[in-house]
C-alpha cells in the first residue's frame, strides 16, 4: 500500500506579488526550519553520546486482592535473573479493585488501593539499601501505573508527563482491558502477525507458563467445578516499541510466583540505549549551520547601507523647523525595495513632531537616495513637553523587502519656552523659563534652590505689554498688521531667556503678545465660562459680572491686566486707528480656544464672548 506524499500545511494563504509570482512567508519559514533540523540530524554524531540503562517493567492483575502489609514484592521486582538494581522501574497493576458499577463510577476506593500498592512497592524497592523515588503515578479505577527512578538519576529527569484514556462506558469510564486463549494459538501474536494490533511493537518469546487462571493463594490452575472454567493463557504481557531500531534489547522475560491473585505477575528487563545530547556541542553545531545558511541567504538578499542611523538635532526651539537627512545606498546585487513602516501597535510612522520624506522607494544596484527629516515643536507638542507628557526621542523602522529591518533614531533636546506653558506655572517662575528643567527630578531640584515666586501675572506678559506701552501706543493698525518673522523669533528668545529686547518693530511685539496668549496650555478664559444663552443688552451685565466672579484667580489677574492695557490703547485710537470692536476680535482670537467656542451650546459662542469682551472694553465695570 502506497501513501501520498505529505503536505506542508500553512495557516496563511499564498499571496500574489506585484510581479505576478506568489509568496508565503509562513511556508518559507517552515521549510527553512525543516532544512535546519535535517542538517542537525545529519551531524548528530558530533554532539550525541549513547549510554545504556537498565529498565524493569512489570504487570500484574491482582484481582482486587491485597497482600499482607509486611510481605515483599522482591521476587517480582528483583528476580534472581536480574543481578543489578534497574535504573528505571515501571510497574503496572490491573483490577486493584472489583470492577463493579460503584467502583467504576466512584473512584474513592481505587485511590485508597492505589496508595496501598505504592507503599508496598516503595517498601520493597528501598529495602537492602536501595534508593528509588516515585517520579510519576497515575490510576484509573482498577488500573495503576507507577514509575520509579534511582535517586542518582533524578537530576537528569525532567518534563515528566502522563495521560489516561477511559475506554469503558461511553468512552469515559475507567474500565479494564486485556487479551488472553496456548503459545502457538496465542491470539495476541496471531493478531499482531496479521498487523491488526500493536503494529511496530515487539515481544520476547514466551518461555514461561501461562499466567492465568489460577486458584488464588495457590499455584494451581482453576479447575473447581463451581467456578467458570478457563483455558490457561498468557493474559499478562510486556511489549515494547523503539523509536530507533536496535536501541532496546530484552534481557529477561518471565513471571513471578506470587499467588494472591488468579494471575501471576510478569516482568521484563531491558537494556536501553539512551541518547545523551551534549547541549554545548549541539549549540556549536547549530551556530555553524546557521552561519552557513545566513551566508548563503545573504548573498542573494537585497542590501542597503546608511551613512548614519542616528539624527540628533541637539537643541530644538519653539516653532523653529530643523532639518537633516540620511543617505541610503543599494550595496547589494539585486533591486532594493524599501519603505518606512509603523512600530508594533502604532498606526503612524513616527511621532507628530517628526516629518519624513520620502517614505518608500526603489533603488537599483549602486543607486542612492536621501531620506529627509524635519522636526518642529508646534504648540501642542510644546504643551506636552512642558507637562512632561512627551519626549523628543523616536525610532523609525526602515523595512527592506526580503531583507533586514534598519532602525533609525531621531532625537533632540527641547529648549523650554514660555509658549505652550500654563499661566499658573509661569507666575511661580521669576527666573528665565529656559533654566527650568523639563524632567520631574530636575524640576524638583531646581525648585529646592529657587523658591517659587508669587507674581500677579506672568513676567513675560508684563514685559511685552510694557514694551508696547513704552513705544507703540500711537502705532497705526496696532495688532492688525503682522510683524516680521525673524523678529518674532528673536523676541520669543528674549522672553525665554530674560534677555533685553532689541530694536524691534512694534508690530512684531504685538504679534508675539497675541501668539503668547493663544499658545497657553489653558486659555485665559476657560470654556466652562462661555455663555449658554444668546447675549443681548438685557443680559450682558449679569453674564459679565458672573464671568468675572468665576474666573480662576490667576486667570482673573491676566484678564483684567489685558483689558486694562487694551483700554489704554483705545485712548490713542485717533492715531492707532483701533476701535473697541477691533480689539474685541483680538481678544476672541487669543483669550479663548476657538475650537471650544464652536463646540456645543446655543448660538455662536464665539460671538457671545466677543460681545462680553466688547462690554469690558467700553464700560468701567472692571
Amino acid at each position: 500500500m502506497t501513501h501520498p506524499p505529505p503536505l506542508l500545511h500553512t495557516t496563511t494563504p499564498d499571496v500574489e506579488t506585484s510581479n505576478g509570482t506568489t509568496s508565503n512567508p509562513e511556508a518559507v519559514a517552515k521549510i527553512r526550519e525543516a532544512w535546519i533540523s535535517n542538517q542537525l540530524r545529519r551531524r548528530q554524531a558530533e554532539f550525541t553520546e549513547y549510554k545504556n540503562a537498565n529498565v524493569f517493567t512489570g504487570t500484574w492483575n491482582v484481582n482486587a486482592k491485597k497482600m499482607d502489609p509486611s510481605a515483599s514484592l522482591a521476587s517480582w521486582l528483583f528476580p534472581p535473573s536480574t543481578p543489578s538494581p534497574p535504573d528505571i522501574i515501571a510497574v503496572g497493576f490491573q483490577e486493584i479493585v472489583d470492577l463493579n458499577a460503584v467502583n467504576v463510577a466512584v473512584d474513592s476506593k481505587a485511590s485508597q488501593r492505589s496508595v496501598f500498592w505504592q507503599e508496598t512497592i516503595l517498601r520493597t524497592l528501598t529495602s537492602n539499601n536501595r534508593h528509588y523515588t516515585l517520579v510519576q503515578e497515575v490510576h484509573l479505577v482498577g488500573m495503576l501505573l507507577c514509575v520509579y527512578v534511582q535517586n542518582k538519576h533524578l537530576p537528569h529527569v525532567s518534563n515528566v508527563s502522563c495521560n489516561t484514556v477511559g475506554v469503558g462506558v461511553m468512552g469515559v469510564m475507567g474500565n479494564k482491558g486485556g487479551v488472553s486463549t496456548l503459545r502457538k494459538h496465542d491470539q495476541l501474536n496471531i493478531e499482531r502477525g496479521n498487523s491488526s494490533v500493536f503494529q511496530g511493537f515487539s515481544e520476547s518469546v514466551l518461555l514461561f507458563p501461562p499466567t492465568y487462571k489460577y486458584q488464588p493463594n495457590t499455584d494451581l490452575y482453576e479447575c473447581r467445578p463451581d467456578k467458570k472454567l478457563r483455558a490457561p493463557a498468557w493474559c499478562d504481557r510486556v511489549l515494547w516499541h523503539e523509536a530507533d531500531e536496535g536501541t532496546v534489547e530484552c534481557q529477561v522475560y518471565e513471571r513471578a510466583e506470587l499467588n494472591i491473585s488468579d494471575h501471576k505477575p510478569v516482568m521484563a528487563t531491558f537494556t536501553c540505549r539512551i541518547k545523551n545530547i551534549n547541549t554545548e556541542k549541539r549549540s556549536d553545531v547549530y551556530s555553524e549551520v546557521m552561519r552557513s545558511l545566513d551566508k548563503r541567504e545573504n548573498q542573494s538578499l537585497p542590501k542597503v547601507d546608511l551613512d548614519k542611523v542616528t539624527i540628533d538635532f541637539k537643541s530644538l526651539y519653539y516653532d523653529n523647523k530643523s532639518t537633516a537627512s540620511i543617505t541610503l545606498t543599494n550595496t547589494g546585487t539585486s533591486n532594493a525595495h524599501w519603505r518606512l513602516v509603523p512600530k508594533l501597535e502604532d498606526e503612524a510612522l513616527c511621532k507628530e513632531w517628526v516629518q519624513v520624506s520620502p517614505t518608500f522607494g526603489l533603488l537599483v544596484k549602486g543607486e542612492s537616495c536621501e531620506i529627509n527629516f524635519s522636526v518642529q515643536i508646534d504648540n501642542e507638542t510644546a504643551m506636552k513637553l512642558s507637562n512632561n507628557e512627551e519626549n523628543l526621542d523616536d525610532i523609525l523602522i526602515l523595512r527592506l523587502e526580503n531583507g533586514r529591518d534598519h532602525y533609525l533614531t531621531v532625537s533632540g533636546k527641547y529648549a523650554r519656552s514660555c509658549f505652550g506653558m500654563n499661566v499658573r506655572d509661569l507666575v511661580l517662575i521669576s527666573e528665565p523659563v529656559r533654566d527650568v528643567p523639563l524632567d520631574p527630578k530636575g524640576r524638583i531640584d531646581f525648585e529646592a534652590s529657587h523658591p517659587p515666586a508669587s507674581l500677579s501675572v506672568p513676567k513675560e506678559l508684563w514685559r511685552i505689554v510694557d514694551a508696547i506701552c513704552d513705544k507703540g501706543l500711537h502705532e497705526k493698525d496696532l495688532f492688525l498688521t503682522p510683524g516680521f518673522a525673524a523678529e518674532v523669533k528673536q523676541i520669543r528668545e528674549c522672553l525665554d531667556t530674560n534677555s533685553d529686547f532689541g530694536l524691534f518693530h512694534i508690530h512684531s511685539m504685538a504679534e508675539v503678545l497675541v501668539s503668547f496668549l493663544a499658545s497657553l496650555s489653558e486659555p485665559i478664559v476657560p470654556s466652562t465660562l462661555f455663555p449658554t444663552l444668546e447675549i443681548d443688552q438685557g443680559n450682558i451685565m449679569p453674564w459679565s459680572r458672573r464671568f468675572l466672579e468665576e474666573l480662576p484667580p490667576i486667570h482673573y489677574n491676566c484678564f483684567v491686566y489685558i483689558i486694562s492695557f487694551f483700554r489704554e490703547i483705545l485712548l490713542f485710537s485717533n492715531s492707532n486707528n483701533l476701535s473697541p470692536a477691533k480689539l474685541a476680535r483680538v481678544c476672541t482670537s487669543c483669550l479663548i480656544r476657538n475650537d471650544d467656542a464652536t463646540r456645543g451650546g446655543k448660538g455662536d459662542r464665539s460671538r457671545n464672548m466677543s460681545l462680553i469682551f466688547l462690554h469690558f472694553l467700553t464700560t468701567n465695570s472692571i
